[in-house]
């Protein structure tokens, strides 16, 4: 089945530039674009980075997984991509893809500082988008591109993130 993910939203350019970072992602990637490897197949190439790869991979959407049976019959969970093409046909201010990129490119230490202060921002209640870029002084489009670049799990953190008219964030 021929999946084509239509990007129109500039912050979901941010795991697709997240997805190919480093060059493992980028080899992982490539694999399972063509046939489903398990986990354990991954590691056997790629090592503990690679099984990251898948990780991430799964939580940012982009991966579809099944169960198949091992050759010593146990059901190992297996991935391939989700989309076999991506369709991008947009035009978007420079402020606001210049806050796209920023947040994709961006060194890790510096935005995991900035993701921790999103979260207390938030709280257990949750808050609205919008309070939260001025608390942190932050473009709407900075904010949404960070808040998608993060490969935490907040579905098992229990609690909403950040919410907004135009978008939900968190569990």
């Amino acid at each position: 089945m021929s999946r084509i993910k239509v990007i129109t939203d500039p912050s979901d350019l941010v795991p697709m530039f997240r997805a190919v970072d480093t060059k493992v992602k980028r080899e992982v990637l490539k694999l399972i674009t063509l046939e489903w490897h398990t986990s354990k197949e991954i590691e056997q190439l790629f090592g503990n980075e690679g099984r990251e790869a898948l990780t991430f991979f799964e939580k940012m959407k982009l991966v579809e997984t099944r169960w198949q049976s091992s050759p010593d019959q146990q059901p190992e969970k297996a991935y391939h991509t989700y989309y076999t093409s991506f369709h991008i046909n947009a035009s978007w201010p420079v402020y606001e893809i210049s806050d796209v990129l920023a947040a994709a490119v961006m060194d890790e230490k510096e935005f995991k500082k900035i993701e921790k202060k999103i979260v207390d921002l938030a709280g257990e209640q949750g808050k609205f988008a919008g309070d939260v870029a001025e608390s942190l002084g932050v473009t709407f489009t900075m904010l949404k591109s960070l808040v998608k670049r993060t490969a935490k799990d907040r579905a098992q953190e229990g609690r909403r993130l950040v919410t907004n008219d135009h978008f939900e964030l968190g569990s």
